[in-house]
């Protein structure tokens, strides 16, 4: 029998809804039934694609004894954190404060007015290492609850009065300057892994918004540290397990230093985040396994994650039936040598185990390998290996595949919009510009209302009750400034501004200028969540703070200038002293300083002269570089107004703060303009 889930358009949380606890979402009604019972709240947080969430509900959740016990003393709350990040931000920072780390499932106790008052994440079944069983410790939280209501009671308002009064506020603070970005370049060197790449030990997560600051300095500055640091950390990756080998893409991270063996998870916001940095380092460098790593990814997620609706899914999971009907985690991507034998025959089966780094010992477990390029490719006969890359997928292909989480989420198809328009002009793809723009259209149609307020999800073109948060505004936005740049289209220009007024309007904190991941008017939490650091994607702060200077610096808008300086005002104050957390914010800074610059390119559309001049300008490395491009004349664009054709040709026009240098109808004289250090 289902429960109350069943309604649900969350993958993770459907596939909750036939469990024997009577799960509920979470919503007001949850909290008023465990008033009405006099019963604490368990608050479950995960995401489809989580192993250990997986592995959590099959040992517990299924257990018709532990959900017996479940229903009669809690009110069970089930929350996919992808939906509701703002949920997910508020309990994990207490998970964290009281046990020192974080991870999911989450696992947290509540009384009925939401205020937690024990914290956990994955609990085993049986005592585990040092870990108290599940079931042990909700007999302990029940002794507490009902021996103890006074003191828990205490414990949980004191927790939440402390979660309420962790406001960031950063009035007053000076935008990012020289030093300050030569010190966070400085404090990445230390960090650096000069042995495999990346930063620090294991696990070991892409450092996308890291990279992209690199490469910006390194653009701005002419920095070959920065620019070596970027090189090295992505060809490491990219020859590494993390990488598949041999369909493109991304798993979520490395569970070990050298980028061998992945955590097999494959996330769209890591592959739309990592395709974009690949494709920007071929901009800087020149770099073929750059460009192949940026196409083959950009291919993977249309191919792997794009939905029937045109939008592009969550996520893959780690885990896939091994062929014996057990769930197993990387059980589609791994291989013996006998494998490669079966599927290749014996020659080609050798080839391939040392092309990819397959060993009888194996680099994962019971054996196997995971596909790494651990020698340089060269040495081998490349139309040899392509067969056998061919082979291999489409043997790799019949294998039961993950499982998918289809629903859309709004932020990250933002994030691959932009991911895909830059690589598809980038490389003279149309049909990921396509991609790119029938995925914007998705957002437009089904996740913004008539109010151009934006739906947090969406799943089989019915749009999620929840709300956009503040990464939901800037990360669409972000992607239809890249639209705008790619195609000359005014209206994604438009309907940033649509977003961005609402990140002034909501999201905004009038005195300060600090930035809030909810919006002013939606449901209270017992903290409005606010958080400026990057992790797995740049954090809602930063993404805005590049998305409002981008905006400004393609209408010469004051007040969306302004908003942005205001909210790199935390970068100045976090981004020397945690650059590996504050990427994307250290890479918006370097975009101020460089201006950042406006193109302008003007001529008729179709003209070839017109098309040269705005491929060169989109494969400039001026950091954050916005680039305009029309007809004489037009009005759809601002940075088009009054720029005429020069001589009667096309013309470039390259600007700062809507002061321009001479335009230029030469092709390598505007790409030396956006080449040259601003220093130099």
């Amino acid at each position: 029998m289902s429960n109350r889930l069943a309604q649900s358009t969350s993958p993770y949380l459907l596939q909750h809804a036939d469990n024997p606890v009577d799960w509920w979402p979470w919503e007001p009604a949850a909290f008023e039934e465990a008033r009405r019972r006099g019963v604490p709240v368990l608050l479950s947080v995960g995401y489809s694609s989580c192993h250990w969430c997986h592995v959590m509900a099959h040992e517990s959740f299924e257990d018709d004894d532990t959900a017996a016990y479940l229903n009669a003393h809690f009110v069970n709350v089930k929350v996919d954190r992808e939906e509701r990040p703002d949920v997910d931000a508020v309990y994990m920072e207490a998970v964290q404060a009281a046990t020192g780390h974080g991870g999911w499932p989450m696992t947290v106790f509540l009384t009925p007015d939401a205020e937690p008052f024990y914290f956990g994440t994955y609990f085993p079944p049986a005592p585990r290492h040092g870990m108290p069983s599940f079931r042990q410790v909700l007999e302990g939280v029940r002794a507490a609850w009902t021996d103890r209501r006074d003191e828990v009671a205490e414990v949980a308002g004191k927790i939440a009065r402390d979660l309420a009064g962790r406001e960031l506020k950063f009035g007053a603070v000076e935008v990012p300057g020289e030093q300050d970005l030569a010190q966070a370049l400085l404090g990445l060197t230390r960090e650096y892994d000069a042995s495999h790449g990346g930063f620090g030990g294991a696990p070991k997560f892409p450092p996308s918004m890291v990279i992209e600051f690199l490469l910006r300095h390194a653009a701005r500055t002419g920095s070959e540290g920065a620019l070596e640091m970027a090189r090295d950390t992505c060809e490491r990756m990219a020859r590494g397990g993390i990488y598949d080998q041999l369909g493109g893409g991304f798993a979520r991270y490395s569970v070990d230093r050298e980028w061998v063996v992945p955590h097999f998870e494959r996330m769209l916001y890591d592959n739309a985040l990592l395709c974009r940095v690949y494709a920007h380092l071929w901009r800087a460098t020149g770099s073929e396994p750059a460009r192949r790593v940026a196409l083959e990814t950009a291919d993977f997620m249309v191919r792997e994650l794009r939905t029937s609706e045109g939008g592009f899914a969550s996520a893959l999971d780690a885990d896939s039936d091994d062929g014996t009907g057990r769930s197993v985690e990387g059980a589609f991507y791994v291989w013996t040598p006998e494998q490669l034998t079966e599927v290749l025959g014996e020659e080609d089966g050798r080839l391939a185990a040392q092309y990819f780094g397959v060993t009888e010992e194996g680099t994962f477990e019971h054996g196997a390998s995971v596909l790494q390029l651990p020698q340089q490719e060269g040495v081998f006969d490349a139309e040899r290996i392509a067969s056998v890359k061919e082979r291999l997928l489409r043997a790799r292909a019949e294998r039961p595949a993950p499982g998918r989480d289809d629903k859309v989420v709004a932020a990250w198809n933002g994030l691959a919009v932009a991911a895909l328009a830059e690589t598809g002009a980038y490389f003279d793809r149309p049909d990921l510009v396509d991609a790119a723009i029938t995925a914007a259209d998705l957002l437009v149609r089904l996740h913004l209302d008539e109010k151009a307020r934006l739906a947090r999800t969406s799943r089989d073109g019915q749009a999620g009750a929840h709300a956009g948060v503040l990464e939901d505004y800037a990360d669409v936005a972000e992607g239809f400034l890249a639209l705008a740049s790619v195609t000359g289209e005014g209206v994604w220009l438009e309907f940033a501004g649509f977003l961005l007024d609402h990140v002034l309007d909501r999201f905004v904190d009038e005195e300060s200028g600090a930035l809030y991941d909810t919006a002013a008017d939606a449901e209270k939490l017992i903290r409005r969540p606010q958080d400026p650091t990057d992790n797995a994607v740049p954090s809602g702060w930063s993404a805005a703070a590049g998305a409002l200077l981008g905006y400004a610096a393609h209408t010469g808008s004051e007040p969306h200038r302004t908003a942005a300086e205001r909210a790199l005002g935390v970068v100045k104050a976090l981004g020397p002293r945690a650059p590996r957390f504050t990427g994307w914010g250290l890479a918006t800074a370097e975009a101020l300083l460089d201006g950042p610059r406006e193109v302008a390119i003007v001529g008729p559309d179709g003209d070839p002269r017109t098309r040269e001049l705005h491929r060169t300008a989109l494969l400039g490395t001026a950091p954050g570089a916005v680039v305009a491009v029309g007809s004489e004349g037009s009005d759809e664009l601002p940075l088009l107004a009054d720029r005429p054709l020069v001589g009667g040709a096309p013309a470039a026009y390259v600007c700062r703060d809507f002061t321009c240098d001479a335009p230029t109808t030469d092709t390598d004289r505007l790409r030396t303009a956006l080449r040259t250090a601003l220093n130099g």
